[in-house]
């Protein structure tokens, strides 16, 4: 599937969840502590994004000083970053994705996943090499570049 057909059914069928859920919870318990519970989760989200990202970024900095990888790691704390978006999007079913993804070894498992599917793809691939042309430039209207020519 494309990533924008993906990404066009998410923008439109993740809102239309939301808002069901918003208004079957609110329906129940009330419109304040639905609000209030929305705002609970993103403050405990936020708080705990911030422990785990400040682990995860010591993870990376130890293994560079190990002269390690830590592919695993830069994926995890992307993935980190969406969480926390997902956590300060106000409602439930983006809230259940974003403390999901707190759950390190769900998150280790997502990103080893994500890491071997590049490695993979690079490996299918072959022909993407990288083509570095060395030259030199310099402005028109540099007078001391152009004496010198």
């Amino acid at each position: 599937m494309p990533v924008f057909r993906l990404l066009f059914i998410l923008l439109l069928t993740v809102p239309l969840v939301e808002i069901t859920l918003l208004i079957q919870v609110g329906s129940e318990i009330g419109v304040l502590p639905t609000v209030l519970l929305c705002i609970f989760t993103a403050a405990l989200g936020a708080t705990l994004i911030r422990i785990q990202g400040l682990q995860t970024l010591m993870r990376v900095q130890q293994k560079l000083d190990q002269r390690e990888v830590p592919a695993v790691d830069l994926v995890g704390g992307l993935i980190l970053l969406i969480c926390g978006l997902l956590l300060l999007t106000p409602g439930f079913f983006t809230d259940a994705i974003g403390f999901l993804c707190l759950v390190p070894e769900f998150r280790d498992w997502v990103a080893r996943r994500v890491v071997m599917r590049l490695i993979e793809n690079a490996r299918r691939n072959p022909d993407n090499t990288t083509i570095i042309v060395d030259g030199e430039y310099w402005e028109e209207d540099d007078p001391q570049k152009r004496l010198r020519r």
